[in-house]
């Protein structure tokens, strides 16, 4: 598998991520991921949506903590048609435990860490901490990603215009 080193960084440290780098354009892969309950979810079930996929390193941690609080009152202004995803390596018991404690009632959690399925398919597996690099993408209706970005350190927030601006052309 591909291996990319220095895209994104924890504490002025280079990272690796491997997986391909996906682009605008690409078709999203598919992934199988654990839902707070621990039922699967794929790309498949948000068929006919636009998709607001985010990885974060942990909810446990600060800035992951601010985004999904961010997105989670971003996305009660967005269309029902488009569905806010944040993804990382937390069990899911910890996803829903974080989601109660946060009230976060307008972003799914969803847990990768049965074997970075979908971290290594979207090119986000940071290979030293084994953790999601902090990434967003955005899918259209068709399943064609319209946007993508990671974070050039793990510690920072990503564009939160840019991602919501490109989720409503993405409609």
């Amino acid at each position: 598998m591909t291996e990319r080193k220095g895209i994104t960084k924890a504490g002025g440290s280079p990272l690796t991520l491997v997986g391909p780098e996906l682009k605008v354009g690409d078709r999203a892969p598919d992934f199988m991921l654990a839902a707070n309950d621990m039922k699967p979810v794929s790309l498949k079930d948000y068929a006919g949506r636009t998709l607001v996929l985010l990885g974060v390193p942990s909810l446990d941690t600060p800035v992951c903590d601010m985004e999904t609080r961010r997105f989670n009152k971003e996305a009660a202004a967005l269309s029902d048609k488009i569905a806010v995803l944040t993804i990382s390596m937390d069990l899911p018991f910890a996803q829903k435990r974080w989601c109660a404690a946060a009230g976060i009632d307008r972003v799914r959690t969803l847990s990768d860490y049965r074997g970075a399925e979908f971290a290594r398919s979207y090119g986000v597996f940071i290979k030293e901490l084994y953790l999601l690099a902090r990434s967003a993408f955005v899918v259209d209706r068709a399943g064609v990603i319209r946007y993508t970005e990671i974070t050039p350190n793990v510690e920072d927030e990503p564009d939160y215009a840019g991602i919501i601006e490109a989720a409503r052309a993405a409609l």
